[in-house]
């Protein structure tokens, strides 16, 4: 089933006016698909891509189904789960459902590791209607005693599959178990796996299974490219790119390449912030604070970007390192051309990848255009078109310059394309305020890798450097940096 307005899929009229003053009118296929079934109270297995429009497919028929349904929160009893597999994405979603639940007088709460849970505990002794929840944290303040899940009318287990690779199942099953059994339950996933149907067999009645689109299939407004590039050539070729305007995500697999990279480019003059398991909280929130407004252009980042941020114009994702499989393909790539936006992804393939690139594409579903390319090379400019900047590194506020890690961005600096806290198409709103991801990162035990201190930052001051979009370039081009002489700071 299709339809053009929200309204004739059934979405109640306060809701749908909170919608259209975000400036969301058109329901996504995920959303016309779902939400017929949803609001009428069934059981959901919902499949859809990244930035799909997921979180607003099971928001509606959440917060309409407890408007409703004539009960009253009390302590310590939510009315609604939403599972999540990291702080990024419940976060978000909270943010999202923040317009529409408060027209409703519905309240919500955020439980997620990493952060005191005193704040938790004193919200949900108080009543809350909906908890958004990372299951670790959650599954601890059960066993305390402080919240129970006996009173749950609607639970979303969001990114499911993403639940199932950072090993979360068992958890999840131990929660649900926890909830009634003929409450509604909704399992939203980019992919049906074995691993899910086993649990949507376990724990749905009679669903209603939609699939949005193939179970593989990239985005079409994204255009898929692979640089071959000779190993000297790789922090050059990633220099012109990312110094090139507009938004930018480079991928790298391990924390310590998202830190090393981080820092080559902010010594060459790209304004560049990292993000992966060893930042603390603090340091995450400021690190997304500097790239939504645009103080730091470039993210540098481990696979635990890849899901849950949402970031709108993103024009460019480089895969820095090749991901280790296809499913972690598509979803950094999802990074981009959100919202009905274009965009380009980009991977930087040496001679001893070959044989996995090309792997990798054809797992995905891919056809890339394949260039073997250098610094100077012409497709540059037609892949990250526009005049080069490099305008000296990310500089934190209080002016020590910084190679990511701990940099913050700008107090109070406005965040491009509309009000924080409105629902988005696609996933959560741009803010980046409120406590990060769950886990650390994938496969990363909770408390590991605390950071150092000082790590990410350079300690020097940028003399002549405000070292944000629109300042004045140094004068050098990427193309001079060569991984044999290490580039200088701009002065």
């Amino acid at each position: 089933m299709s339809s053009d307005t929200f309204g004739a899929l059934g979405v109640p009229t306060v809701l749908a006016d909170v919608l259209a003053q975000a400036g969301i009118t058109t329901p996504t296929p995920i959303q016309a698909a779902t939400l017929p079934d949803s609001l009428a109270g069934r059981d959901l297995l919902g499949r859809g891509r990244t930035g799909s429009g997921k979180t607003v497919a099971f928001l509606l028929p959440l917060l309409a189904r407890l408007s409703t349904s004539g009960k009253q929160r009390t302590p310590k009893r939510p009315r609604a789960l939403i599972l999540a597999p990291t702080r990024e994405l419940a976060t978000q979603i909270d943010e999202a459902m923040a317009p529409l639940a408060a027209v409703l007088g519905l309240t919500s709460r955020t439980v997620f590791g990493g952060v005191g849970q005193g704040p938790q505990v004193s919200a949900i002794r108080r009543g809350v209607d909906v908890v958004v929840a990372c299951p670790g944290r959650l599954e601890d303040l059960i066993a305390q005693g402080h919240v129970a899940l006996d009173a749950v009318e609607v639970t979303v287990v969001d990114e499911a599959d993403h639940m199932a690779d950072l090993g979360f199942l068992p958890q999840v099953r131990r929660i649900l178990d926890a909830t009634p059994s003929r409450g509604q339950r909704m399992l939203f996933s980019a992919t049906l796996d074995a691993g899910i149907g086993v649990l949507a067999k376990r724990y749905l009645h009679d669903p209603a299974t939609h699939e949005a689109d193939s179970a593989q299939s990239p985005v079409s407004a994204m255009s898929h490219h692979v640089l071959h590039v000779a190993g000297a050539a790789h922090l050059p070729v990633l220099v012109d790119l990312t110094s090139a305007p507009g938004r930018t995500i480079v991928f790298t697999r391990t924390k310590h390449r998202a830190k090393r990279i981080a820092r080559q480019l902010n010594e060459a003059g790209v304004p560049a912030v990292e993000l992966h398991g060893n930042l603390s909280q603090g340091q995450r929130t400021r690190t997304m604070e500097a790239f939504h407004t645009g103080a730091a252009k470039t993210l540098v980042a481990t696979d635990i970007a890849a899901r849950g941020i949402h970031v709108d114009d993103v024009g460019l994702v480089i895969h820095a390192d090749p991901p280790v499989e296809h499913k972690a393909y598509l979803h950094r790539s999802g990074r981009t051309a959100r919202a009905g936006a274009s965009g380009t992804v980009i991977t930087l393939m040496t001679d001893d990848q070959v044989r996995d690139v090309r792997d990798l594409t054809r797992k995905a579903g891919i056809n890339p255009t394949i260039t073997r390319a250098h610094a100077q090379h012409p497709v540059l400019a037609e892949l990250a078109p526009g005049e080069r900047s490099l305008e000296g590194g990310y500089v934190a506020p209080g002016g020590a310059e910084r190679s990511g890690g701990g940099g913050g961005g700008r107090r109070g600096g406005g965040r491009p394309g509309g009000a924080a806290g409105s629902p988005r198409q696609g996933g959560g709103p741009r803010s980046s305020r409120g406590p990060r991801s769950e886990p650390r990162a994938a496969g990363q035990a909770q408390g590991q890798g605390r950071p150092r201190r000082g790590s990410g930052s350079s300690g020097r001051p940028a003399a002549a450097s405000s070292g944000r979009p629109g300042s004045a370039p140094s004068g050098r081009s990427a193309a001079s940096f060569s991984e044999g002489a290490r580039p200088r700071r701009s002065r």
